[in-house]
Parts: C-alpha cells; structure tokens; sequence
C-alpha cells in the first residue's frame, strides 16, 4: 500500500449492471479523494439496450468498456469476468488499491482477497447493498452520498442524499454517540484532545461505511459539532502546514 494516499494507484472496476451511470463524475471525484485511477474499466453486456446510459459517460471519462455476453439466463456472466480481471490487476503486482463499485453482494469474497493481499479496497454501492460486502471492504461509500445540488436529479427518489439531521436527533442517537465518544477516548492524549483524523480513522475501521454525508453533513468536524458534546479546536502548526482539528469530549474534566 502506497505511504500517501494521493499518489495511490487504484482499479477501478465497474460492475454496470448494478451502478447508475449519473453519479460516475462525482464517483471519479470521490476516488480520486484517494489515489489516482490508473485503470477504469466497466463490465457488462454493451450489445443490449439496458446499458445504453453508460455509453455517453464511457466516452467522457475514458472509462475502457469489457464487453460481456450474457451467456444464459438467470446468470450473472458479468461478475465472473470483473471478478477474474480484479485477479490478473492484483498479480500484476502494479496497484495499491482497489474501487469496486457495485451494490452486488457477490464481489464480497473479492473484497476480502484483496485485502488479504495487503491492498486497500474502496467500495462503492447504494443503501441496499448488503452488510457483508459492505464489511468486507476497507472503506465503504454510498453513491447516494455522492449525488450534489449541482448533479443531475436522480431519477430514482431512493437515490436522494441524506437529508440534514437535527442536533436534537444525533443527540438521542445513542450508537452514533457512543461510536463518535468511544473514538476519541480511544487516543486522546492526557488533556482529553485527539486530531479529528484519527478519530475518522478508528471509525472507519469499525464501520467501513461510517459517512457524515449519510447524516446530511459534509464533514466528520461539521457532524460533530452539530451534536454540542464535542468541543473543536482549529490549530495552526506553522511551517506553512495546513490546519489540524482537534476533538475533544465536553465531559472532560478541563
């Protein structure tokens, strides 16, 4: 796995029968959050009509399509060619990680190969992808968290990102508080202070599909200040640094 993040190089693979092809800019967008798409292919059947979305943005984003053929009814010939592709790109041994976008919960046990190879695995896939997939992956990103004012409007009304949370609402939420409270005790140092970083990382380990976005917020920092038990401390290390967040638990004893 690359030391940073941003110069990661990542497949991105694209199951196209299980992803819409309006969130594919914003979904590039989040990937990039994370290395650079050295790869970008999309499988599916590309001689029917049920695809014909996908085409346009093929095209714009120089996406390579893998043409597919469905051999027999009822069976999905699709993700058994992503599946033996994502192989051959892990034992070419020129990757850190991967993206693997799709709401199938077939691709969990690839998923897990992966990551038993020592690389990350990004995974990106509706609200109604099932848990173990979602688990199986190092980070998971719901597509409907992608979707901005600036997006086209979803077609599919459960497509629509989440909707802002009321502080009264994350108070009474006892798991969200706990997870949020247990993750900065977690390495806090003697002052009860943690950088917000690593407070999203112990999360994200424990909840791969841990997102402020799926609460209505564009940041962990704006998640947890909307629920008034955290306090913030915005620090400036010098050296031309950028800024680092600190969280602290109100209840701490100052």
């Amino acid at each position: 796995m690359a030391s940073d993040t941003t110069s990661a190089k990542l497949a991105v693979l694209i199951d196209a029968d299980n992803a819409p092809p309006a969130i594919i800019e914003e979904l590039l967008a989040e990937v990039a959050k994370y290395g650079t798409a050295h790869a970008k292919r999309a499988y599916g059947d590309w001689t029917g009509t049920s695809l014909r979305g996908w085409k346009e943005q093929l095209l714009a984003q120089s996406i390579q399509p893998i043409q597919q053929f469905a051999y027999t009814t009822g069976k999905n010939a699709t993700d058994a060619a992503m599946v033996i592709d994502a192989m051959d790109l892990l034992h070419s041994g020129r990757f850190d990680g991967f993206c693997l976008v799709s709401s199938d919960s077939d691709f969990t046990r690839l998923a897990a190969r992966i990551r038993e190879a020592g690389l990350t695995v990004y995974g990106f896939g509706e609200r109604k992808t099932p848990k173990p997939f979602v688990a199986a992956c190092d980070k998971f990103s719901y597509i409907e968290n992608l979707i901005t004012s600036s997006a086209a409007a979803p077609t599919d009304t459960a497509l629509s990102p989440a909707s802002h949370t009321s502080a009264s609402r994350l108070k009474s939420d006892t798991a969200l508080v706990d997870l949020l409270r247990n993750a900065v005790e977690a390495s806090s140092d003697d002052d009860g202070w943690v950088r917000l970083a690593s407070v999203g990382h112990i999360i994200t380990k424990q909840h791969p599909d841990f997102d402020a976005r799926n609460y209505g917020y564009n940041k962990l920092s704006d998640l947890m200040a909307a629920t008034a038990l955290f306090d913030l401390d915005r620090r400036i290390p010098g050296d031309g640094k950028p800024a680092v967040i600190y969280a602290r638990d109100k209840r701490h004893p100052t």
